[in-house]
């Protein structure tokens, strides 16, 4: 039986259509709960703190600690529109300092400092939320990248608490095809190399 093709390490794997690209995040219940209700974010959602989005649904899971995590309970997929999510790639600067990239390191953090979106590339997680060798796209919104999330890039808000349960429960019984079967399909998302080769791919 021929081995399993492992991802390049660093690719951009999500739940997309043509025009969406699915992402995840946590939240208090007191936030969570009503985004999921209504679609966006309420009045108590702070945008002036910097939000990070994650395509990966086990990443979210690795985080969130399966939703178990204080002031992650609330799961939360979010699609969002397929132009927004480029807009921000374009707009980001990697979170780390590469010098073939940026130069040396005043540059690299000067760029940083004005860039709307960050990029991170953290190992992907398995089922057992154990890292693997191939890397899972973070992104960090803030100022501009922040309100055009909220206000304009939002499609629509699905609260996934309940799959996350299921999965976990699953994985917890040994039940792993049964676990693998319920998550997400996220597949490979197309971008342009211009805009993945500056951002450390």
């Amino acid at each position: 039986m021929p081995l399993p093709v492992q991802p390049p390490k660093h690719q951009i794997r999500a739940v997309h259509t043509d025009t969406t690209v699915t992402v995840y995040q946590a939240y208090n219940p007191s936030i969570g709960l009503p985004t999921a209700r209504d679609g966006r974010f309420p009045v108590a959602w702070k945008r002036e703190r910097m939000t990070w989005i994650k395509p990966s649904f086990l990443w979210m899971m690795y985080r969130c600690g399966w939703g178990l995590k204080d002031g992650q309970q609330t799961v939360l997929a979010v699609e969002i529109s397929r132009a927004g999510l480029i807009w921000a790639l374009r707009h980001a600067c990697l979170s780390r300092h590469v010098p073939e990239l940026h130069g040396d390191r005043v540059a690299w953090k000067r760029e940083l400092k004005r860039a709307p979106t960050r990029v991170q590339w953290d190992p992907e997680r398995d089922l057992h939320l154990r890292a693997l060798p191939y890397r899972s796209l973070q992104l960090g919104l803030a100022g501009e990248a922040t309100a055009r999330y909220a206000d304009e890039w939002i499609v629509g808000v699905e609260d996934v608490t309940p799959l996350a349960r299921e999965v976990h429960a699953r994985v917890r019984a040994g039940a792993l095809e049964e676990a693998t079967a319920l998550l997400p399909r996220e597949t490979p998302l197309t971008v342009a190399d211009e805009v993945l080769d500056r951002l450390g791919r």
